[in-house]
């Protein structure tokens, strides 16, 4: 019954993308577009044969691909903070599920949306832009399966956090939009390989759980990184934060008044 509530939810997130912004499929060659750019970047600043910070150029490559066949796992962003700024959190505690379950069935519904017409395009068009799509083995594939779950686990928590800062601080929607996307599109890894900053920042940056995010599971996928490292981590990093997530919730409920919960 319940699992069935939330499958709805998602379904009902999947088919909105569409009416909500019939300009998607815009938005969808823009990414696509982004992607190119960056391919080609790497490929006139990396050397073919040496690559750099111990990545091949393939590797980046790939590596830059999956960030992107896979971008909206990897910054896991529910409708939590929007929510809080318009006041409809109010109608999110009336309904018969959980709170954070109801958001993060909505956001999978929009992933499955955009895997459909986005994800599964552009890994189809990995030969045409010279990118192997394919993991570093098929070990390496599996373990980035599990990773990737982590990687949603620890999303979620800080997804969580944030929204639980938004309230204690009383800020709106869009300066925690803005302070989130700039902290979390250095620290994650996934835009630019750790392994390639300078001044060994990505050594670390490794040690920070936006790491978890991304970077850990892009290693493990081309295969520059030790997996049961890299797994645990995350795996610690998931029980340190959901925790606090719940805790900050806890002690931070009656602010939610401010924003019409």
């Amino acid at each position: 019954m319940i699992l069935g509530r939330y499958a709805k939810t998602a379904a009902m997130a999947a088919a909105s993308t569409a009416g909500d912004s019939p300009l998607f499929l815009l938005d969808y060659l823009l990414r696509f577009l982004r992607v190119a750019v960056l391919l080609s970047l790497w490929r006139v600043i990396l050397s073919p044969r040496d690559g750099a910070g111990g990545m091949t150029l393939a590797e980046v490559l790939t590596y830059t691909l999956i960030a992107e066949v896979f971008a909206d796992c990897l910054a896991c962003r529910s409708e939590l903070p929007y929510a809080l700024s318009d006041g409809s959190v109010a109608v999110r505690l009336l309904q018969p599920v959980a709170m954070m379950g109801s958001f993060a069935a909505q956001m999978i519904g929009r992933w499955g949306f955009g895997f459909l017409f986005f994800s599964l395009p552009l890994l189809a068009a990995a030969p045409l832009l010279g990118v192997s799509p394919l993991p570093a083995s098929a070990a390496a594939g599996a373990l980035f399966v599990a990773s990737l779950l982590l990687s949603v686990t620890v999303g979620l928590a800080i997804d969580f956090l944030f929204g639980a800062l938004m309230v204690v601080m009383e800020q709106d929607y869009w300066s925690i939009h803005y302070v989130r996307s700039g902290v979390t599109g250095l620290l994650s890894g996934a835009v630019i390989p750790f392994a390639l900053l300078p001044w060994g920042l990505g050594d670390l940056f490794a040690w920070l759980p936006f790491a978890a995010l991304a970077s850990a599971p892009l290693r493990i996928f081309t295969g520059a990184g030790e997996p049961l490292l890299l797994l645990a981590g995350q795996a610690v990093w998931a029980l340190l934060l959901w925790p606090l997530a719940g805790l900050l919730w806890r002690a931070n409920r009656e602010r939610l008044v401010c924003y019409g919960g």
